[in-house]
């Protein structure tokens, strides 16, 4: 049974991707382009989540 279970998974992962393939070419070709100052703005809320996860492991310490 676990057999046929990862088959079947492994089958709908790639029909998923077959089936999103021309959505991905389409926001590749139409999607938003970078900007000045999109990487800051990534970065700050990124960094916040590094600083709280460092924060709960030296509170879990």
């Amino acid at each position: 049974m676990e057999l046929f279970l990862k088959i079947s998974a492994a089958i709908v992962l790639g029909l998923m991707l077959f089936y999103l393939w021309p959505v991905y070419k389409h926001w590749q070709e139409h999607g938003p382009k970078a900007q000045r100052g999109d990487w800051p703005a990534a970065i700050l809320p990124l960094g916040a989540v590094v600083l709280l996860v460092v924060a709960l492991i030296m509170a879990v310490r």
